[in-house]
């Protein structure tokens, strides 16, 4: 048992006290972290120092805000605390506890009466002492499982009634199964950390001293204007930042309760119905399986091989096993293996899990590889705007304080021993405003938070398409992904199973359903079989009606079948007693069962894999109930049975028994559980064949991702022929030539080979048949030190340490279990490889955007950079002043990342390969879009500066009026630009920039306000802007000036860029000369 928990795949991947789960980590796993501060590949289980070494090194304005959305480092050590506590405080209790029964039984201290609490006979205080105390002794003077079922008014066969005034009463006396949760931040929390940004504070500052300069020197009533256009300017940037940032935060927190929202199934009024683990009640009865969660505290009603994983209560990876005396099963624990059912006795805030999740119920949030990169960009880009923002600092106040500065009249602003302190102050003031303005634009803080932006609403629309994100980085990851590892089973098929072929009695009974053609001791024993060795159930309605069966695909399918053969369900099942249990191994592909007749003789029936169950027979049942030995030819005859339903793309299972005597049969409860169910010299009863047809669709979806350069690996545990027959109906495999090895490998061919060798075949794969989950856990590892970058699908609990070191890691919503879910990145909700298609396209929809919005914001910032310190070098004056470039940088980062960042996939993104995790973020197009942008608005914008007048016939007019003409114009050319550009943005690659515009109704919207705003800015606000109005000649002109933008991107695209990356161009140069000079040297 100690092999199969190994490293305890089971606990969660972000228990803080129980480690990472992370096996077996690839050899460049020390390359991932390697390099500068900001070059982290992959944030899924980086080192906390790693993450600490990016912060220190980024360039940030605004702390609270940049790192927002990151893991709070903090709050992280703070969770460790906390957890140590509560863990520790708990089990204190219990021992304390334990201490007080030994003595209780040895004076013989009688246990309190049950209180009764509303219509019931115990309360929750008492309920509680039994549960999170594990107080056996109060369990037992209570009568046990069956004495507190009584007081609870619950049926430990059919659970409780169910109705909503009984589900009523019961929370109302013993609470409901949730937990008080902290609030999510008010508007006005962010409100308040957008004020924090650094640069802001000093416009405020300096707007404070201009007003209160302007109030004095001009009076009230006209005095106020630049420093309240200036305050007003930081507010709007304020409030915008803010609304953006709460509406980012209300999408996370309805993602984080979707993650939170568990379903399960319990038994209410004799039949088993899926409810939300919010709405289980105190007396309800859950069945449990292996990887499921367990939902609230409870005792353990029946159960085999049952064994759960409390490292998320105890930090302690030990697994527990659960009998009569050890029932107490605690919230929030996963069961690792066996099966059970449990009788809830504790909810909500009432059970140690939910005292636990009411302290760390606030995510510590999580960086992405992309944020982590960006804030690199930020803080290169950064550094270069602090420099010209000093630059452009020290020559204006140089010039000011030479007398070299002159104003819209021409006559010189500061002379020395002339012009009074209050002047000189404001004049200083101003230039700084311009200075700091410059930095506000020049550091792009909104650029790492456009990551955050696009994935909320990535995340947001994905959960339409059927995924359900669990991991932010996962979500840009995908775009990466080179290979899909997929399960065949619900994933490639439909998982809607039906027996459509069988072999019973030793020969081929057509329709496979047809009982008259059996004997009567055959059917009984088959029908005994599948009853006893299900893990699914039946209902009957009293009243008649359709019977419900529930279960995993394969079992209903058997179930439904034995059904028509003639099975009663219940009365199979109450005939006999089950001794021990050997679930369903996914290792030894098959499960099994004792039972223990009226006649008290032992029966032990199998079932599973039906190539595995038939090597283990040594006889079979003939339709004249006569037990017939197995030899050659009739090995033969099933074995080409199987081969032949499996071509067909048939799941085959085989049912067989055999007889055990009473004396083999441990009589001792702790060697039971040891007992190893005999699985030799069997009696072969039937083989089936199960058709699981193929999605519409899927051959589809294999056939985008090879275009993709995504490769397509079906990975089931299923037969190597059934695997063959799906793969070519899938089209992941695409002639017979395909399937031979190594593209088509067995689970155990590929598990005997050496790590090297195993690397080689993983690239060649295409199928793994019969394999176990370790066999993809070393698919993914071996793929991994290619090079790979990995999406692996799993739903089993033993999925779990494949999904976790998967680079993304995507577990079924409808078959996966609770491990599996956990221990992945993205649930895909329908389980549909469609979904999974999907995934990738947002994942590279992710990228896309990004990079559109990086190329559009780099133009605002080499244009504004460069016009305003050409003209501030030159004139000593700048033609966008401090509220106009407060508006530009409202338009680039917030309204430009709301435009482009939220800009939906196309199928366009799907004819590429995938984005390498290591290529440069500026692309060579971009560069080669960005630049042609910025120097053509570069050049425009200068020449209107210096030669404005002359052009636009401005001469004849009074020089502060042409001036503040010229510059109304520069600035509404400039804003008209962008607007113009983030068209172009849109499309980096492609011709036709309007290309499914007419969808994207939120960037419309963003660039109508932005039109409309900036001509009330022009038109209307012109004391606050320091604008004037412009005629309609003017007007046309701006746009003339922002259309030509259009005809030059789509000129600019027909210049072939090279494909290296230019990073690599210079780089390489650097080297050669570092070469040449070291050789010269020698």
């Amino acid at each position: 048992m100690s092999s199969i928990f190994k490293g305890s795949p089971y606990r969660r991947p972000n228990d803080v006290e129980a480690g990472s789960s992370r096996s077996a980590q690839s050899d460049d796993e020390d390359h991932e972290f390697s390099g500068g501060p900001f070059d982290i590949t992959s944030t899924k289980n980086a080192p906390l120092d790693r993450l600490r070494r990016w912060r220190q090194a980024a360039l940030v304005l605004n702390a609270s805000r940049r790192f927002r959305y990151t893991l709070d480092l903090k709050k992280e050590e703070e969770k460790k605390q906390i957890l140590r506590k509560i863990r520790a405080h708990a089990q204190a209790i219990r021992a304390a506890y334990l201490f007080k029964q030994a003595g209780e039984r040895v004076n013989g201290t009688a246990i309190p009466h049950p209180t009764p609490t509303g219509d019931f006979a115990i309360g929750p205080e008492q309920l509680a002492s039994v549960t999170r105390d594990h107080n056996f002794n109060a369990l037992q003077e209570y009568g046990g499982g069956n004495g507190l079922a009584e007081m609870l008014k619950t049926n430990l066969e059919k659970g409780i009634q169910g109705g909503d005034p009984d589900l009523l009463k019961r929370r109302n006396a013993f609470g409901s199964n949730t937990y008080p949760r902290k609030k999510g931040r008010s508007f006005w929390r962010f409100v308040w950390e957008a004020c924090q940004d650094l640069t802001l504070i000093i416009l405020v500052v300096a707007a404070v001293a201009s007003l209160a300069l302007g109030i004095k020197t001009e009076g009230p009533k006209e005095g106020w204007y630049d420093g309240g256009s200036i305050a007003f300017a930081v507010l709007l940037v304020i409030v915008v930042t803010a609304i953006s940032d709460y509406k980012q935060s209300l999408q996370f927190q309805k993602l984080d309760e979707e993650k939170r929202n568990i379903h399960l199934e319990v038994v209410r009024g004799g039949r088993r119905v899926e409810i939300s683990i919010y709405e289980v009640v105190v007396g309800d009865v859950v069945p449990l399986n292996i990887g499921d969660q367990v939902p609230a505290d409870g005792i353990l009603i029946s159960g085999h091989s049952l064994a759960t994983d409390e490292s998320s209560m105890t930090g302690e990876s030990d697994i527990v096993h659960k009998d009569a005396k050890q029932p107490f099963l605690m919230s929030g624990c996963k069961v690792a293996d066996g099966s059970g059912t449990m009788l809830v006795t504790g909810v909500g805030i009432n059970t140690e899990w939910g005292l636990l999740m009411a302290n760390l119920s606030e995510d510590t949030g999580e960086e992405t590889p992309l944020q982590v990169r960006l804030n690199g960009v930020a803080t290169f880009i950064g550094f270069v705007g602090l420099s010209v923002a000093f630059a452009v600092l020290v020559v204006l106040l140089v010039r000011y304080f030479t007398g070299h500065t002159k104003d819209a009249t021409g006559r010189t602003q500061f002379v020395a021993g002339k012009t009074s302190a209050g002047d000189a102050v404001d004049g200083a003031i101003k230039i700084i405003t311009v200075a700091v303005t410059i930095v506000v634009v020049a550091v792009p803080e909104g650029l790492p938070l456009a990551v955050t932006l696009t994935l909320a609403y990535s995340m947001k629309k994905m959960m339409a398409d059927k995924a359900l994100v669990r991991r932010l980085s996962a979500c840009e990851t995908m775009g990466s992904a080179t290979t899909i590892c997929s399960d065949k089973t619900g994933t490639l098929t439909l998982n809607q199973m039906t027996v459509v072929e069988g072999f019973v009695g030793g020969r081929k009974i057509d329709p496979p359903y047809s009982s008259s053609e059996l004997p009567d001791t055959l059917t009984s024993l088959l029908i005994e079989g599948v009853a006893m060795n299900a893990n699914g159930s039946v209902f009957t309605p009293e009243g008649g009606g359709d019977v419900e069966v529930s279960g995993s695909p394969t079992e209903k399918a058997i179930l439904n079948w034995a059904i028509k053969l003639g099975m009663n369900f219940d009365a199979v099942r109450s005939g006999s007693s089950i001794v021990h249990v050997f679930p369903f191994n996914s290792e030894k592909k098959r499960g099994g069962v004792a039972i223990q007749l009226p006649d008290s003789n032992v029966r032990i029936h199998w079932k599973g894999a039906a190539e595995i169950v038939l090597a283990a027979c040594s006889w079979f049942l003939d339709t004249n109930d006569s037990i017939v030995a197995m030899d050659e030819e009739k090995m033969a005859f099933f074995e080409m049975a199987i081969e032949t339903m499996a071509a067909g793309s048939l799941r085959c299972v085989a049912i067989a028994y055999r007889s055990c005597e009473s004396e083999e049969v441990p009589t001792n409860e702790e060697q039971l559980a040891q007992w190893a169910l005999p699985e030799d010299d069997l009696v072969l009863l039937a083989i089936v064949g199960l058709k699981d047809p193929c999605r519409p669709g899927v051959k589809d979806s294999v056939q985008l991702c090879q275009n993709a350069g995504v490769k397509v690996r079906m990975v089931t545990g299923d037969n190597v022929k059934t695997a063959k027959a799906i793969a070519l109906e899938c089209g992941i495999l695409h002639s017979d030539v395909d399937a031979t090895e190594p593209n088509l490998i067995e689970g155990k061919v590929f598990r005997a080979l050496s790590d090297l060798q195993r690397e080689e075949v993983a690239e060649k794969i295409s199928v793994m048949g019969r394999s176990s989950p370790n066999d993809k856990l070393l698919l993914v590892q071996a793929l991994r030190k290619r090079g790979h970058v990995v999406a692996v699908t799993g739903d089993g609990t033993n999925d779990a340490p494949a999904l976790h070191e998967a680079d993304i890691g995507l577990a079924m919503g409808i078959q996966g279990t609770e491990v599996a879910k956990e221990n992945s990145d993205i649930i895909i909700l329908d389980d549909n490889f469609a979904s999974v298609v999907k995934v990738v396209r947002w994942g590279r929809s992710v990228y896309a955007n990004i990079q559109k919005f990086i190329q559009f914001q780099l133009t605002v910032n080499v244009a504004a950079l460069v016009i305003n310190v050409v003209a501030a070098v030159s004139s000593g004056d700048v033609p966008l002043n401090a509220v106009q470039l407060l508006w530009v940088n409202l338009i680039m980062d917030t309204l430009g990342a709301l435009a482009l960042a939220t800009e939906p996939p196309t199928n366009h993104l799907m004819h590429r390969p995938p984005v390498g995790r290591r290529e440069p973020l500026i692309t060579n197009i971009m560069w080669r879009n960005l630049l042609i942008q910025a120097v053509y608005q570069v050049s425009v914008l200068l020449v209107l500066n210096f030669q404005g007048k002359k052009i636009l016939h401005l001469d004849h007019k009074s020089s502060e009026h042409a001036n503040k003409v010229k510059n109304t114009l520069i600035f509404n050319a400039f804003v008209l630009c962008q607007i113009f550009n983030e068209f172009n943005a849109r499309k980096p690659d492609e011709m036709n920039i309007f290309k499914g515009l007419g969808r994207n109704y939120l960037f419309i919207g963003i660039v109508a306000i932005t039109l409309i705003l900036q001509v009330v800015i022009v038109e209307f606000l012109g004391k606050f802007a320091k604008t004037v109005q412009l005629n309609w000649e003017l007007w046309l002109i701006s746009i003339a000036i922002g259309f030509v933008s259009w005809p030059l991107a789509f000129l600019g695209k027909l210049i072939p860029v090279p494909k290296t990356p230019v990073s690599q161009i210079f780089s390489r140069k650097f080297c050669r000369r570092r070469n040449r000079s070291s050789r010269q040297k020698a």
